[in-house]
């Protein structure tokens, strides 16, 4: 039979019990993964983004230059200029926002991006490439409107494709409600016609102080429980966060 020393006894007893100390002290980081549910909705009478910037940006404020705000829609007996391309201009048929407008591109149609042509200007690019949109999305907790509130989603989206199949997202996530009270901050490329887009996460405030990870962005179809009259695009947003 081996004895052990006593000191190595001691010191082992003492090595543990400062691991233990230290890891009471600074728990291992957890690697929580939540979901929420972001609602853009664009015209209507309680309307969560606006676009600000670009042609169709104009046109949804009514801004063209010596014109009177009809819409995107030509008048009763009026013809439609094709687009570069020869596409007819094309219009939300809920309450004229104009198509390529917000997160939903030409789906508002009730076609998918690649089953509409995209709208094209003089120079070839998509009528939407530039447009800013600024938002002030509400977060749920599930699918519908009126699910738990958790929040809301501030800051800009901006269509950066030429071919219109982009918006470059950037926003802060304000949890208030719910099990979260802090803010969590987002960026990348959403893809618009796509299953699935990624976000970054570039940090946080409060609790997600030193966040990181990524965001699973997918389109949903709003379930309609909630009545809204303007144009809605449902996110599911889920996080995966490291510390």
């Amino acid at each position: 039979m081996i004895k052990q020393s006593p000191v190595l006894i001691l010191t082992a007893i003492f090595l543990f019990t400062v691991f233990v100390f230290a890891a009471a002290l600074d728990p291992a980081p957890e690697d929580p993964i939540f979901e929420l549910y972001m609602h853009d909705i664009l015209g209507g009478g309680s309307p969560t983004a606006r676009p600000i910037t670009g042609l169709l940006g104009n046109i949804y404020n009514g801004q063209v230059p010596f014109a009177k705000q009809i819409g995107f829609t030509p008048p009763e007996n009026g013809i439609a200029i094709p687009n570069a391309n020869g596409a007819l201009p094309t219009v939300n048929g809920i309450n004229g926002v104009p198509l390529g407008t917000g997160l939903s591109g030409t789906a508002y149609s009730g076609q998918n991006l690649n089953g509409i042509q995209t709208q094209l200007g003089p120079d070839g690019l998509s009528l939407g490439f530039g447009t800013i949109t600024v938002i002030d999305d509400i977060l749920t907790s599930g699918p519908d409107l009126g699910s738990q509130p958790l929040g809301k989603a501030q800051g800009v989206y901006v269509a950066s494709s030429g071919d219109g199949s982009t918006q470059m997202m950037a926003f802060t996530a304000m949890l208030e409600g719910g099990e979260y009270n802090d803010n969590l901050n987002f960026y990348g490329i959403y893809r618009i016609g796509s299953a699935m887009s990624h976000l970054s996460v570039t940090g946080g405030t409060g609790r997600f102080k030193n966040a990181c990870g990524f965001a699973e962005v997918r389109p949903l179809i709003p379930s309609g429980q909630h009545f809204v009259d303007g144009a809605e695009s449902l996110l599911r947003i889920i996080v995966h966060l490291k510390y």
